[in-house]
């Protein structure tokens, strides 16, 4: 389910991490039981985490199927919001008509796995791009400017400043950029201690 912000920043009871179930997609799984939480349970993800909040009153044969229950519910919405492969070539075909006249014709545009530093990629001799996994569920308008940036290195390979007047065309290039530095920053920050029960 969605993230909310309230509960967050509430202090849970117990919190416990473990690893995921097989082919879940996170790293880890942290359950966090709280007081004051009554019968709602909620997940979200949390970089490569996914965190589960339950009620503190909760069994442990409780709290490994509302865990079960969540991650295939979050698997359902994140399918459902992640274009594929062939609708991200679509979508790479439209920005190119609205942005650059249609000139920058990728010959594949698709998702890759194995880019933890950058947020795409474009091999221009092939006219190729790609794009990193982590970029699923953000905004649409960073999705479209990180494929506009690729795009336009179909026509200039080079960062250099006919590369960037060529972004300019694209209206959300600050905004998506700073939603992107903001995401580097917060993955930066170190994260609390993890309470536990002893």
């Amino acid at each position: 389910m969605p993230a909310d912000p309230l509960h967050r920043a509430g202090n849970p009871q117990r919190s416990t991490t473990s690893p995921p179930p097989s082919g879940s997609g996170a790293s880890a799984i942290e359950v966090r039981r709280s007081a004051r939480r009554r019968r709602t349970v909620s997940a979200y993800r949390e970089g490569d985490r996914t965190v589960v909040l339950i009620p503190a009153r909760m069994s442990e044969a409780e709290e490994q199927r509302w865990v079960t229950v969540m991650l295939d519910k979050l698997a359902a919405q994140e399918k459902k919001r992640v274009p594929g492969d062939a609708e991200l070539t679509e979508r790479a075909a439209r920005l190119s008509g609205q942005y650059f006249d249609g000139r920058a014709r990728p010959t594949s545009v698709r998702w890759v796995t194995n880019q933890n530093t950058r947020w795409g990629s474009c091999t221009p001799s092939e006219g190729s791009i790609r794009l990193s996994h982590r970029l699923q569920g953000m905004p649409e308008y960073v999705v479209d400017y990180v494929l506009v940036h690729e795009l336009a290195h179909l026509l200039v390979p080079g960062h250099g400043p006919r590369f960037w007047r060529l972004l300019e065309a694209y209206p959300r290039t600050e905004r998506a950029r700073g939603y992107l530095e903001g995401v580097v920053a917060a993955d930066r920050l170190p994260h609390p201690p993890v309470e536990r029960d002893e």
